[in-house]
């Protein structure tokens, strides 16, 4: 078990490139990662990274060992999940990322029912507004909030999101209400916009009568966190654009107008990502259903009944 555990940290650190990373990922300290990377150089006699105060590079022989090493670990976790489909207590540890509103709303709330019906299996959740790599973070699943592009993963589409534009009245009483897309970018309208390495909302994709189109839009404030945003357009800051799931209430409750609604936003989806090789794996299958189960009964409740301009 000690040999495997040296191959895994080995291929975090190669897939992280980073030893401390690493050492987080695999929930240890930096001392014990680099410990195990020397145990495995020992044993194979053979350097596996060039160290420098400022760098970690595998050597060629540890691209080389890479790709035999996660192939090992590979076979390791599909001969536990055959092992495990045959038990009747599935176990284990499942680590997922989900967008910040996704999680805190439709995903923690109900991972400790998850947790009472399946006691041996533990969860990890990580949450973030920013690209997820789902490979290179050693993730069993994510969930993604938007337009997938070309994806080598398993998808499994969750629901699709209507999107709106919306303001507090505070806002509309200074700025006035613009009517479409067209005005936002004309009357420079403050836009509160989600920023993160590769993201995309500066640019929002309206439904015009000439079909999709792309404004390219400004605002003062700019955050990674999209329940930061949701807050600002509650103070009155400017105007944000949110999947309706997110701020029905607000729009239900008066706090929150709809605003440029000749051009609405084209919806997006909720999608599961998961590795194909993680698919046999009971465990993984298991948490899947029941979180999707509960998200989607949760999505509808938070949109029953509400009114939205057509």
């Amino acid at each position: 078990m000690a040999y495997v555990n040296n191959i895994r940290m080995f291929v975090r650190v190669y897939e992280l490139g980073s030893m401390s990373a690493a050492a987080r990922d695999q929930r240890t300290s930096p001392a014990v990662a680099s410990s195990r990377i020397a145990e495995l150089e020992k044993h194979l006699g053979l350097r596996l990274f060039n160290r420098t105060t400022r760098s970690l590079q595998p050597t060629e022989n540890g691209r080389i060992f890479y790709e035999g090493a996660r192939k090992i670990l590979d076979a390791i976790d599909e001969a536990e999940a055959s092992v495990a489909q045959t038990g009747q207590n599935p176990r284990g540890t499942v680590f997922l990322a989900a967008p910040l509103g996704i999680g805190r709303r439709f995903i923690a709330p109900h991972v400790p029912a998850f947790k009472a019906a399946y006691p041996q299996i533990d969860v990890r959740l990580r949450l973030s507004d920013r690209k997820i790599d789902v490979v290179t973070e050693g993730l069993d699943l994510a969930f993604h909030l938007g337009i997938l592009e070309d994806s080598t993963l398993k998808v499994r589409q969750v629901a699709e999101c209507p999107r709106i534009l919306c303001a507090a009245s505070a806002y509309i009483a200074r700025r006035g209400a613009p009517a479409d897309g067209a005005a936002l970018v004309r009357d420079r309208h403050d836009c509160l916009l989600l920023r993160f390495p590769g993201a995309t909302e500066f640019r929002w994709l309206l439904q015009t009568p000439e079909g999709p189109q792309r404004f390219d839009i400004t605002g003062p404030y700019e955050s990674d966190d999209g329940d930061v945003l949701t807050a600002w357009a509650l103070e009155g800051h400017g105007i944000v654009m949110k999947p309706v799931f997110e701020v029905a209430e607000h729009l239900r409750e008066g706090r929150l107008v709809p605003v440029a609604t000749a051009t609405p936003p084209v919806p997006t989806q909720l999608s599961c990502l998961t590795q194909h090789r993680r698919l046999r794996d009971p465990k993984i299958r298991l948490f899947t259903d029941f979180i999707i189960a509960r998200m989607r009964a949760d999505m509808d409740q938070a949109t029953s009944g509400l009114q939205l301009p057509r």
